[in-house]
C-alpha cells in the first residue's frame, strides 16, 4: 500500500469515490456511478474519467474480470484521513488542533451520543499520551 504523503492530493469528487471504494472494499465503475447518481445527477463518463485519474495517480488499483474492472483502494483510508486532517490543521488552522475542533463544534449541532463518543476519544488520547 502507498503512503498518502507521497501521493497527489484528492479533489472532493475523487474523495467521494475513494469513500465508496473504501466502504465496498472492491467495486465496479457501474456501482460507483449508481451510488453517486442516487445523490445527484452525474454522467457515467465523468465517473469513468475520475476513476481513471485515481488509477493513474496510484490511489486505486484494479483487476479485470472479462470486460468488467473491479477497483480497490491502493491506499488505506485511515492513513489518508490522518494525512488530510494533518494538512487541514497545518494550512487552515495554523497548526492548531484546538482551532479545528472549535470550528467543528461551532459549525455543527452535535447529538448527545456524538458528544459522549468525542469525550471518550479525548480521554483515550490523554491516557495514551502519558
Amino acid at each position: 500500500m502507498s503512503d498518502p504523503q507521497n501521493m497527489p492530493s484528492l479533489s472532493e469528487a475523487q474523495m467521494e469515490i475513494m469513500n465508496i471504494v473504501w466502504d465496498q472494499s472492491e467495486t465496479t465503475l457501474g456501482e460507483i456511478w449508481r451510488e453517486l447518481h442516487s445523490k445527484r445527477k452525474i454522467a457515467r463518463n465523468t465517473i469513468q474519467t475520475l476513476v481513471s485519474r485515481l488509477v493513474d495517480k496510484g490511489w486505486l488499483s484494479y483487476r479485470a474480470e472479462g470486460k468488467v474492472f473491479h477497483y480497490s483502494a491502493a491506499v488505506p483510508r485511515q492513513s489518508t484521513m490522518q494525512h488530510v486532517v494533518s494538512r487541514l490543521v497545518e494550512t487552515a488552522f495554523n497548526g492548531s488542533a484546538e482551532g479545528l475542533v472549535m470550528a467543528l463544534l461551532d459549525s455543527q449541532e452535535l447529538q448527545d451520543d456524538e458528544v459522549e463518543r468525542i469525550r471518550a476519544l479525548i480521554e483515550r488520547a490523554q491516557r495514551s499520551s502519558r
